[in-house]
């Protein structure tokens, strides 16, 4: 045992360059994320229908919203810890699995209370998937590439969330609005079957556990070959040999962790509100200042698009100045919230507004997503996404409800975006101190106690 070979999983890893491995994970996370932003959002498209045949009024349908958020919420907490304790893969496997399920289910829902009911239990597995998405992908990425690559795999979610607008279009005035929910929940369940056949399981989390050292040999030969795995050999993650290698929650707010944690949850709750109050209402927002059906779908999906195109110029900025960097484009989305809502811009100058806030909005937010992870050790990187993204639902509930009572009032449509221009000021507030302070968290985790 004293002449036992140790072979550093994390010095590997840290060495590959952009790899053929390292690039089908990503095409792979990005498939499945494409759809689960497909499955989570199409319904802000088919509202509007449902809203007719079910006879919903805006804080019925606020509801429908937020209650899958509520879902979302219990699926960080649930599959971050299967996912720490059972691993990545099966727990991904686990969760898309059960959204293309339920998301085909809920074409059959036959009453509002139904609809709720499905919409609940379908945000577990859509909340459960993306915090462990991310958490596989950082823990094969080297560190310079760590924010890139996870920005990547979120754009497969914007664009699935944008996909809800032409899909809606396309199939909802010849099949009905049930047809939008048959194809994306058989879509997931086929990349259920691709996850089944292709997933691997992260080597940092099995080197830290102790667990499966011929998968992880395997594994470092298809990531690695030309590097020589000793027989025999005992796997460590150098980097974070000393740190727990079992969850507590008190472990999220161990060193520099006592800060981060919480300013990283509050960045959250606040860019969520935002974020999902653009995701979820647009469509009737748009409709109720006088644009067609259509085009409310069709801005929609230009803003998610937008958010999308934020996210891909923030990326490697991200990588190399560290988290600081996000804050740039929450900072510049406040003026223009508050020039939308209270300014008079007129139709194109609304929608032009509309999508430079969304670029800014949801560039940030998923600026956020790729830094979410890159705090905690694998041992409970899981449970330390899954929290963050968890406690973030309660902005992602708050928001979409707050709104549907705000529109209910007698007060003008649009006068909304100003009111949310606050939830950005506090997001760029709290990843400032973050940015400042993280260098050192970045590189050296805290031990445990």
């Amino acid at each position: 045992m004293l002449d036992q070979a140790v072979v550093d999983v994390g010095e590997i890893i840290e060495r590959q360059k952009l790899s053929g491995f390292l690039i089908r994970l990503v095409c792979l996370s990005w498939i499945i994320t494409f759809f689960d932003g497909f499955d989570m959002n199409v319904i802000s498209y088919a509202a509007p229908y449902l809203a007719a045949d079910y006879r919903l009024d805006r804080v019925m349908v606020g509801n429908i919203f937020s209650i899958g958020l509520v879902g979302t919420m219990i699926g960080g907490f649930l599959f971050g810890y299967l996912g720490d304790r059972i691993g990545r893969r099966p727990a991904i496997i686990l969760a898309t699995a059960s959204f293309g399920v339920l998301t085909l289910g809920f074409a059959l829902a036959q009453s509002y209370g139904a609809l709720l009911a499905l919409r609940l239990i379908t945000g577990v597995a859509i909340g459960g998937m993306l915090p462990l998405s991310w958490a596989l992908n950082i823990e094969f990425a080297p560190k310079r590439y760590r924010s890139t690559v996870v920005t990547l795999v979120m754009i497969g979610y914007s664009l699935g969330t944008a996909m809800g607008g032409p899909a809606s279009l396309l199939l909802i005035p010849k099949f009905g609005w049930q047809a939008v929910f048959v194809f994306g929940g058989v879509a997931s369940i086929l990349a259920a079957v691709a996850l089944v056949l292709f997933l691997p399981e992260s080597i940092r989390f099995l080197a830290s556990k102790g667990k499966r050292p011929d998968t992880i040999a395997r594994i470092l030969r298809q990531l690695a070959p030309l590097t020589r795995i000793p027989a025999g050999a005992r796997f460590e993650v150098v980097d974070e040999a000393n740190r727990t290698t079992s969850f507590r929650f008190s472990a999220l707010f161990l060193g520099e962790l006592r800060l981060i944690t919480p300013l990283l949850w509050i960045a959250y709750i606040f860019s969520s509100m935002t974020t999902f109050f653009l995701a979820t209402w647009t469509p009737l927002v748009f409709e109720a200042v006088g644009f067609t059906r259509a085009t409310a779908a069709m801005a929609g999906t230009v803003n998610t698009l937008c958010g999308a195109l934020g996210g891909l110029l923030l990326m490697r900025f991200t990588d190399i100045k560290g988290p600081i960097a996000i804050t740039a484009m929450p900072a510049l989305a406040i003026p223009l919230l508050l020039v939308t809502g209270l300014g008079n811009l007129g139709d194109a100058g609304f929608l032009v507004a509309n999508a430079l806030v969304a670029l800014f909005v949801i560039g940030g937010h998923l600026g956020l997503h790729s830094i979410a992870g890159i705090f905690y050790p694998s041992a409970y990187r899981g449970n330390g996404a899954g929290w963050a993204t968890s406690i973030a639902k309660i902005g992602s509930i708050a928001g979409p409800w707050l709104a549907g009572l705000i529109l209910s009032t007698h007060l003008p449509v649009k006068n909304i975006f100003a009111i949310v221009a606050v939830c950005p000021a506090i997001f760029v507030v709290c990843i400032f101190i973050v940015g400042r302070g993280s260098v050192r968290a970045r590189h050296q985790p805290p031990s445990a106690d």
